[in-house]
């Protein structure tokens, strides 16, 4: 998807609430698989939105990373073994995780529990 396409989607949906990339679902999948590689994008959009979350088994430090992970119209997926799957939360459902969070404490303690 090009960016003004992207950009025409956004506006279209102006107002809606944001889905937010699901932080602790992600790394609880990832620790449940035993996962050393992961990405995160959004649907439609990873061109300009993905990037990679997980590499050799540690957390991407998020100046590292290229992710942009909410939208008010893309669905925000985790890719792990060239598998993507829908991985969000609605923004209201989070401890205040929007598009700059980036590996928060709560899922840092899943991936080391």
């Amino acid at each position: 998807m090009d960016t003004m396409a992207a950009f025409a989607r956004s506006q279209a949906n102006w107002g809606m609430e944001h889905r937010v990339f699901d932080w602790d679902k992600a790394a609880k999948l990832i620790k449940d698989a035993n996962i050393k590689n992961a990405s995160a994008g959004l649907a439609d959009d990873w061109e300009y939105t993905g990037g990679e979350i997980l590499r050799d088994g540690i957390p991407v430090k998020q100046e590292d990373s290229f992710t942009y992970l909410s939208s008010n119209w893309a669905t925000p997926e985790l890719e792990i073994n060239d598998h993507r799957i829908d991985c969000f939360k609605m923004k209201s459902e989070t401890d205040g995780w929007d598009a700059d969070t980036f590996w928060p404490e709560s899922a840092l303690n899943i991936l080391n529990a």
